[in-house]
């Protein structure tokens, strides 16, 4: 058995776990940004307000597993990108604070300046993760010693720009098709009228991005040599397709569960993409960490295995525990908590 790989798929799915649910509500938390009244920002926190703390919880599982799997990648983008993950922990804390106490004033102006800071801080947490995902598959200054040197200036080149502003594009639709199905029908027409500009743009960057990814040569050699894999690129065209022709069709549910499959596959994309490489290093790709030389040693892997099993299943149940409890939709009549 090869720890080594299937802790890769581990740490991959856990955060195809997080993009997927944590997507919906940091893209709601993009429509608050851009709403005008106040029925369409309590809508949004109303629908979000009881699930966005557990969604975290899935970045935190794939943060432990990926640092307990892969140390030295941990410990590589983590210093590497220092400026940048302070950045997104205070993106992270202004959110957490803007949605829990925005309505615990009936002050207007105390409302306004919460709106604007959890608004913001859904924007930037997309784009700063995006942005740094491009830079680890596009390639960033590594060399033997496993230290990445280079500035917040650096990490916004091209490639990896394009990555975060198409995370904040396909979140924005994602979240744009909860709010449809959560919303009522006294404020539903708010949020569709909103895929007049979500949907487009999701679709241009996704298309952008699988082009790109096709002129990096270090991202295409597992697609070269197993052609059948195109299928899962090209499964991310089919899905988001049927998501257009869904939402045409006024059947949004549907929708969601293909815009839910589209960034599944988006992440398996980038995963077959990137194996057994973890991160890519610009300089030589002897310097690349990968699954085998950034790993814990086999006894920790197979111990950090046996936890996994028996700590995973609770907080999946949990899960679907609260989104069980907290289905349905959102009446604007009811009391307002978020």
């Amino acid at each position: 058995m090869d720890y080594n790989i299937i802790w890769f798929i581990l740490v991959g799915v856990l955060l195809t776990v997080y993009a997927t649910l944590q997507g919906f509500d940091l893209g709601c938390g993009v429509l608050h940004l851009f709403s005008k009244s106040e029925n369409e920002k309590s809508t949004i926190t109303q629908s979000i307000g009881p699930v966005w703390d557990e969604n975290e919880v899935w970045l935190i599982t794939a943060g432990g597993a990926l640092f307990a799997a892969f140390p030295h990648v941990y410990s590589s983008v983590f210093s590497g990108f220092y400026l940048a993950i302070i950045l997104l922990m205070l993106a992270i804390i202004f959110r957490a604070t803007g949605i829990e106490i925005r309505n615990k004033m009936k002050n207007k102006t105390w409302r306004r300046i919460w709106d604007l800071a959890f608004g913001i801080s859904s924007l930037l947490i997309p784009l700063l993760l995006g942005t740094a995902l491009g830079n680890v598959l596009n390639g960033v200054p590594m060399g033997a010693d496993k230290e990445i040197r280079m500035s917040l200036i650096g990490l916004l080149n091209p490639f990896s720009l394009l990555f975060g502003i198409s995370t904040v594009a396909v979140f924005a639709l994602h979240g744009n098709l909860f709010a449809v199905i959560k919303s009522d029908s006294t404020i539903e027409q708010a949020f569709k009228d909103k895929f007049k500009f979500t949907y487009p743009i999701a679709a241009a960057c996704v298309l952008a991005v699988l082009i790109s990814g096709m002129f990096q040569t270090h991202l295409t050699a597992n697609y070269a040599a197993n052609p059948l894999l195109i299928a899962v690129p090209l499964l991310v065209l089919i899905s988001y397709f049927i998501v257009i022709v869904q939402i045409i069709k006024q059947n949004f549910k549907l929708a969601f569960v293909f815009s839910s499959c589209g960034i599944a596959l988006l992440m398996a994309t980038i995963l077959i993409a990137m194996f057994p490489n973890i991160v890519f290093s610009s300089l030589l790709s002897e310097f690349n960490l990968n699954i085998y030389n950034s790993a814990s040693s086999q006894q920790t892997l197979k111990n950090m295995l046996i936890i996994a099993g028996i700590g995973l299943p609770p907080v999946i149940i949990y899960t679907l525990y609260i989104y069980r409890v907290f289905r349905g939709k959102i009446k604007l009549s009811d009391k307002l908590e978020y």
